[in-house]
């Protein structure tokens, strides 16, 4: 054999060293529900890695790469591997066995991407943008209401790769549900991907729902007694994070209407049903947010005219007590010239006289100022 062919295996041995070491953390690690701050204190980005066939899990004791062979041998059931925030180290060995696409593998690692499905020979890769709720005891102008990360899911005939990035959206649950009904895990990998899709849009629903609380406290404050002394940045707050929630809901659409209606080799005509579920779901999503968004539009409006008329109200309170002062600023100011002949100037109840002027016409113009609402 030549020195090149002996460095090709030297290298192949070393990478399938690399994953069966992985695959051996992944099989010791305890399970961590990776929504919590504390990461695996293996510091690994394996979540799990489980063989299922016919819908069931099988016996644990087999690593990644012996488990893909005897799969794809017995051509019998599916590999799922669930990774959270891999690496270019971790995850260069993976790629290579399951033969996925460098650009898939990109997205993968680098996340930021936009909810897409993409074709790549007879691997399916999917993006979603997840969402969670940020509870907070009471709305201000940079308050956190919405928080995103992302789930990458790469579909073959017999192998599941989740990628998730973020603090929230862990799958573990959402693989004990799957595990507790093993018809539908018999399916295959394409039933996992319709388990994830209707996992995130269950949280879309959630969030919105949760958002909607916050928008009808809004409501209620600008149309109190006093709403015009709501802060106007709590409303945009509102929109930035609503607007946040549209970018992972809305370009998900596409997504979920291809994988409903176009033959795909890797999904059943009979996933493609519960597809088309999802994305009736994701339909609701998008009204409401656009109901959210034109409502909060209007809120603004309101808002803003509550203060445009709190301001006109200022001005003619101010008007109006100016207009009372200048009438004993202008008597006074007369009097006050020196003038040797001057009106009731030695007089002796003349004091008394512009006094009792200056008062009725002080009564007289705030009587009118207040019957008319100036006051």
């Amino acid at each position: 054999m030549s020195m090149a062919g002996n460095l090709r295996k030297v290298t192949s041995l070393g990478r399938v060293g690399g994953l069966r070491k992985v695959a051996r953390l992944a099989r010791r690690r305890p399970r961590v529900d990776l929504s919590h701050p504390a990461r695996s204190p293996l510091g690994s980005s394996v979540v799990n890695c489980v063989t299922y066939r016919d819908g069931v899990r099988a016996p644990a004791g087999v690593d990644l790469v012996d488990a893909v062979e005897r799969v794809r041998k017995n051509r019998d059931g599916f590999v799922w591997l669930g990774l959270h925030e891999p690496t270019n180290q971790e995850f260069a060995g993976i790629a290579e066995l399951f033969d996925l696409h460098p650009l898939a593998v990109e997205d993968a690692i680098e996340a930021h991407q936009r909810p897409k499905l993409e074709r790549y020979g007879e691997t399916l890769f999917a993006v979603f943008k997840t969402v969670c709720y940020v509870e907070h005891e009471e709305l201000t102008a940079t308050s956190e209401v919405v928080n995103t990360g992302e789930i990458m899911v790469f579909v073959g005939h017999d192998f599941v790769i989740t990628v998730r990035h973020g603090r929230h959206g862990s799958l573990g649950p959402l693989r004990e549900e799957l595990e507790s009904a093993p018809q539908q895990l018999a399916q295959g990998p394409a039933a996992v991907l319709h388990a994830i899709a209707d996992h995130v849009v269950d949280d879309y629903l959630n969030v919105t729902d949760s958002v909607q609380s916050d928008i009808d406290l809004v409501e209620m404050a600008v149309f109190a007694e006093n709403g015009a002394r709501v802060d106007a940045g709590r409303i945009y707050q509102l929109k930035r994070e609503l607007l946040e929630l549209k970018r992972a809901v809305v370009p998900l659409s596409r997504p979920l209407e291809d994988l409903a209606t176009r033959p795909i080799r890797v999904v059943d005509a009979e996933i493609q049903a519960y597809f088309r579920d999802v994305s009736d779901h994701l339909l609701r999503v998008k009204e409401q947010i656009a109901a959210f968004d034109e409502l909060l539009n209007s809120i603004l409006q309101a808002h803003l005219a509550q203060v445009t008329v709190a301001q006109n109200e200022d001005m003619r309170k101010i008007t109006a007590w100016a207009a009372i002062v200048a009438v004993p600023t202008m008597v006074c100011g007369v009097y006050g010239m020196n003038f040797d002949h001057m009106p009731e100037l030695h007089w002796r109840y003349g004091y008394g006289m512009v006094i009792g002027v200056i008062s009725v016409a002080c009564l007289v113009l705030h009587r009118g100022f207040r019957r008319n609402g100036w006051l």
